[in-house]
This record gives structure tokens, C-alpha cells and sequence, in this order.
């Protein structure tokens, strides 16, 4: 059995616990005599369970807890001063933007013409043509499109073009172009 880094690193804890097969445990003793990497994650994982496991505290100097307390809600109130101005800052800016923006379309006259994509309809599409929805994209075709694209031998989906609208299919630009929009 061969191990990867990869396989040691999800593997160590149970390792150390010996909770390996033998197989697995010789592979990665194997692995740690070449990968210098894997060795130094046993040997950390070896020193936090050394830690934990010992019944030693750690003393910490008197009056510590205070003075941790100060020092955090001293650096809170600093950053959210800091944050707090910045953010009023930004407000202003956003409806400065907004207003600005606003008044030039007011005052420069223009008439903004809608925007169409090359599927958008230009007469409806009879809500009961059958069509046949693509595999590959969210468009609809009259079957026998030659742009239609179906996975191997599947037979060909066919629904209501009113169906495949309400679904999120667009026609074809090629099959259907008496109804849509160029």
C-alpha cells in the first residue's frame, strides 16, 4: 500500500491513537522516513496531544484577565471610530452618485431606448407549437432544427412553447426567426 501526503495529514490522529491497520500503519511509516513535511505534522500532532493531555495549567500573571479586557475593548472602539467615519464617508459618496447620476438624465434630455437581446420576441409564438428543448442550452427549436442539439439516441423533449417560456427557454434565432426580433 502506498499513502500520499494527502492520505498521512487525514490519517495522523488516528494514527497516533493507533486506530490504523496494520497496512496503513506500515505505509505511513514508510511515508515519514521520506517526507520530511509529513514527519514534522506527526511530530506537532505529538506535541498538541503531549500538551493537552498534561494535567499541568499554565499560571498567568496576576491582574492579566483586566488588562486583556482593556486592551480588546480599546481596540474595538478604535476600529469601529474608524469604520464609522468610513462608512459615512461612502454614504454620502453613494447618493452623491445616485443624485448626480439622476440629474444628468433628467437634464441632458435623452431618451434611453429599451435594450433587446437577439431573442427577444417580435410576434408571439403560438402558445401550443410543439418544440423540442436543447440539451446543451436553454433554447427551444421546431424539431428537425439543424441547430439542435439532442445527447446520442435520447428521443427528442417535446412541450408547448408556452411551457418552455415559462421555463426559461429562448427560440432559436435560425429555426424560429419569423418570431423573433433582429
Amino acid at each position: 500500500m502506498v499513502v500520499n501526503c494527502e492520505h498521512v495529514w487525514q490519517a495522523v490522529s488516528d494514527y497516533l491513537e493507533e486506530d490504523v491497520s496494520p497496512e496503513l500503519r506500515a505505509a505511513m511509516e514508510a511515508h515519514f522516513k521520506e517526507c520530511k513535511h509529513c514527519t514534522a505534522v506527526l511530530d506537532g500532532a505529538k506535541n498538541v496531544v503531549q500538551l493537552y493531555g498534561d494535567d499541568q495549567l499554565f499560571e498567568l500573571p496576576a491582574g492579566f484577565d483586566s488588562r486583556l479586557r482593556q486592551r480588546l475593548a480599546h481596540a474595538t472602539q478604535s476600529a469601529q471610530r474608524r469604520s464609522s467615519g468610513r462608512m459615512w464617508l461612502i454614504a454620502v459618496a453613494a447618493v452623491a452618485l445616485i443624485v448626480g447620476g439622476y440629474s444628468l438624465t433628467i437634464t441632458s434630455g435623452l431618451s434611453l431606448r429599451p435594450l433587446f437581446s437577439k431573442h427577444a420576441v417580435a410576434e408571439p409564438i403560438p402558445a401550443d407549437l410543439m418544440v423540442a428543448l436543447s440539451d446543451d442550452e436553454k433554447t427551444f427549436h421546431v424539431p428537425g432544427c439543424a441547430y439542435l442539439h439532442t445527447r446520442g439516441n435520447e428521443p427528442l423533449k417535446l412541450i408547448a412553447a408556452a411551457e418552455a417560456v415559462r421555463e426559461g427557454y429562448v427560440p432559436c434565432v435560425h429555426c424560429l426567426r419569423k418570431y423573433v426580433a433582429h
